[in-house]
């Protein structure tokens, strides 16, 4: 039985953050394979690219429960499009996606990107994002589980976040931040 309850029900907005703790505990120990996936393919700067884009995609996402992982990983193939060597105009860009290109400009501009290493942690990414969020259409695994993660693990990160608005805004890498176990920390990106 289904009960169609309205977004601002209690109940639903409990068991988001239930189900997002608990997804967020299997969330964790999947990203850290690919945080060591990341690192062999192109060491810190790569998983730099990508805690950027997860950073960014608990920012956008943080307050919205009907979001879903489909979302995500538009926003990521028009991010990768802007980066790839061949423009392929948008008609209609997603809104994430926009989101995505406005910080990553700011974020180039700080330290230079190398497009190659974008694409291809970018296309890591979608795997793993397509691979944790599982087969269902409508499915919103990956976003439970980035926000429970963040929400648990780095409160913090997770405080910070919430009070960023708009492009431009500071996302900086936390030292120490778990990414990957016997990894060093890496230093705060600006």
């Amino acid at each position: 039985m289904n009960i169609s309850c309205p977004t601002s029900c209690v109940f639903l907005e409990s068991n988001d953050d239930y189900q997002q703790k608990r997804v967020g505990n299997r969330f964790e120990l999947e990203r850290r394979g690919f945080y060591r996936q990341l690192l062999d393919l192109g060491g810190e700067r790569a998983t730099e690219i990508f805690y950027v884009f997860e950073a960014l995609a608990y920012r956008f996402f943080q307050d919205r429960r009907d979001a879903q992982d489909a979302e995500v990983l538009e926003g990521l193939q028009s991010l990768r499009r802007s980066f790839s060597l061949i423009h392929i105009p948008d008609s209609g860009m997603p809104a994430f996606g926009e989101e995505l290109r406005k910080e990553f400009k700011v974020f180039g501009e700080r330290q230079p990107l190398e497009s190659h290493l974008v694409t291809n942690v970018l296309d890591q990414a979608h795997t793993f994002i397509q691979e944790f969020s599982g087969p269902g259409l409508r499915s919103h695994r990956f976003l439970h589980g980035l926000l429970g993660y963040i929400r648990e693990r780095h409160p913090d990160v997770a405080e910070q976040l919430a009070r960023q608005t708009g492009a431009g805004g500071r996302i900086i890498i936390p030292s120490g931040f778990d990414y990957a176990p016997d990894h060093p920390s890496t230093e705060p990106v600006s």
